[in-house]
């Protein structure tokens, strides 16, 4: 994530011609760009995509997908991250648990007010 952000960051500063001796903070530059932390919108981008999953039917392929289980011997050492685990991170750190958000992803007007307070927009006009 910290490599993607430095590479925008550098291009937003060769896009506003901002040279070596001027200095700028991050979110000074994201302020006049108008853009947001990489991080904020990736996290924004996973959860709007996961509320259209949830309202998918459960016999929809892409929807059994989030909740499948693989069997059979992992490799030694430490699991590997999933996009699961991350949800389920993310979902402990909300106080939700996957039931709650399986019923808030219904209503889309919940859910875009879930999504929206996970990281406020900062001066973004609406997309």
């Amino acid at each position: 994530m910290k490599k993607i952000q430095v590479f925008i960051n550098t291009c937003l500063r060769k896009i506003l011609k901002i040279r070596w001796p001027e200095k700028i903070s991050n979110e000074d530059l994201w302020l006049r760009t108008r853009q947001q932390p990489v991080e904020e919108d990736i996290l924004q981008r996973r959860w709007r995509w996961i509320g259209h999953t949830l309202r998918k039917p459960a016999s929809n392929i892409t929807r059994q997908a989030l909740t499948w289980n693989p069997q059979g011997k992992r490799k030694r050492g430490r699991p590997r991250n999933t996009w699961r685990r991350d949800l389920d991170a993310d979902a402990k750190h909300m106080g939700k648990t996957w039931g709650m958000l399986e019923r808030l992803a219904q209503n889309r007007d919940a859910w875009r007010e879930l999504i929206g307070g996970l990281y406020p927009r900062r001066g973004h006009r609406r997309r």
